[in-house]
């Protein structure tokens, strides 16, 4: 993962909403959430959450669907797995093959 993308998906996680977007959709798994579902259990105002949402799918730590007149939205584990793999990319002296289980295990979790 290049700089400037892990910076993007950093300050996607830098305020309070999208954290909590973020997590719960790692929660629901590969079912993932429609928009108004994740509205509902964070208590956050559609429009709000609309906007999270875009920050959160511009740094690729989300994906969505569209089903009929709704968007589900899933937790992007590549995503995950980028951020994991570039904060641990020189991990144990440089050898980021020795935490690369550590990284699948945690993006593949769900």
């Amino acid at each position: 993962m290049e700089l400037n993308k892990a910076v993007a998906a950093f300050a996607a996680l830098s305020q309070p909403t999208r954290i909590d977007i973020f997590r719960l959709l790692i929660k629901s798994g590969p079912e993932g959430m429609a928009a108004g579902s994740i509205a509902a259990v964070l208590d956050v105002k559609q429009n709000t959450l609309s906007a999270n949402l875009s920050v959160l799918l511009h740094a690729g730590l989300v994906k969505n669907q569209r089903q009929g007149r709704s968007i589900r939205y899933y937790a992007d584990m590549d995503g995950l797995r980028n951020i994991l793999s570039f904060l641990m990319q020189d991990c144990c002296g440089g050898q980021s093959a020795i935490c690369q289980p550590l990284i699948d295990e945690i993006a593949n979790a769900c």
